[in-house]
Order: C-alpha cells, then structure tokens, then sequence
C-alpha cells in the first residue's frame, strides 16, 4: 500500500528529500503561491506549525505555478519571500506542478487518495490534505478553508498535549 511516505521531493534548497524522514509524524501538505489572494494563508500555517511542531505536526509547502501564474519566483525568491514576508519555519520544497500529466507524484497520489469538487484535480492554491501519522491522508480542505479551522481535525491526530 502506498502512503505519504514513499515519495520524495526537491526542497527549496535544492536537495532531495525523502517524505519517509516525517514518518510517525502528522503531515498537512499545501500548494502554495506568493502571488495569490490566499496568501495571507501562510500566516496561520505558520501559526499552526508553532503550535504544533512539538507535538509532531509538520506542514509540507510545495509552491505552484499553474494558477493564474501566482508563483512566478526562482526557488531563491519563493525562499526569501516566505521568510521576510511570513516568517516560514516550516519545509517548503521546489515548484511543482499538481494537476496535468506533469504533476507531481505525491499530488497524483494525494488526488487519488481524496478527491475534491473537481474530482481529483486541485482547484487552486493552498488546497491542504492532512495526512496521519502513518502516513495516510485523512481529509482533503479547498482554498477557503482557514488553517485555523483545520486545527481540531490535527489535535484529533496528534498525542495530548503535555
């Protein structure tokens, strides 16, 4: 059976990494663009990743360009963008793209996994799945959807506090 965990992707810093080194972790994966009216998102993701982190929560950040060409940027400027503008702490990894024959192979698998009101295609950026600790995906949220509101599905996953 296949999970989160048996892909790999290329991080803003240009080394590959292997989504296996979150294992055990509780994982929310989100497309996300610098240019886009959801934007502002990246400050409660970042909030929830600093709430979060040391219970076991990781926020996976993979920036894309097929909508509306809002993440236009080199990995550089996506890097320093997330860092001036929102402070991110969380990993974030080379553009992809998510939907089309070129889609990357987590997202095909995340589509397949959960489908939206497309069906398997992700609508626009900051389309979050949240994946449990072994590596499954749980749940599917649309754009709109505040990470804030996502909160008490990730405390149903994660150990208790304390």
């Amino acid at each position: 059976m296949t999970t989160a965990y048996d892909f790999e992707a290329v991080g803003l810093d240009g080394v590959q990494r292997h989504l296996a080194d979150y294992r055990g972790k509780v994982l929310l994966i989100v497309n996300v663009a610098s240019q886009c009216g959801f934007t502002p998102q990246y400050g409660p993701l970042q909030k929830l990743y600093e709430t979060y982190a040391d219970r076991g929560l990781v926020i996976l950040g993979f920036p894309c360009d097929q909508f509306g060409h809002q993440e236009p940027g080199t990995a550089k400027e996506i890097a320093e963008f997330c860092d001036h503008r929102f402070g991110i702490t969380f990993p974030m990894f080379s553009k992809i793209d998510v939907n089309g024959k070129s889609a990357h192979p987590l997202y095909q698998w995340l589509k397949s996994e959960r489908s939206g009101v497309l069906g398997g295609a992700i609508k626009w950026n900051f389309t979050k799945f949240l994946v449990d600790t072994e590596g499954n995906v749980v749940k599917r949220y649309g754009t709109p959807v505040s990470p804030a509101d996502i909160a008490p599905d990730i405390e149903k996953l994660l150990p208790p506090a304390g």
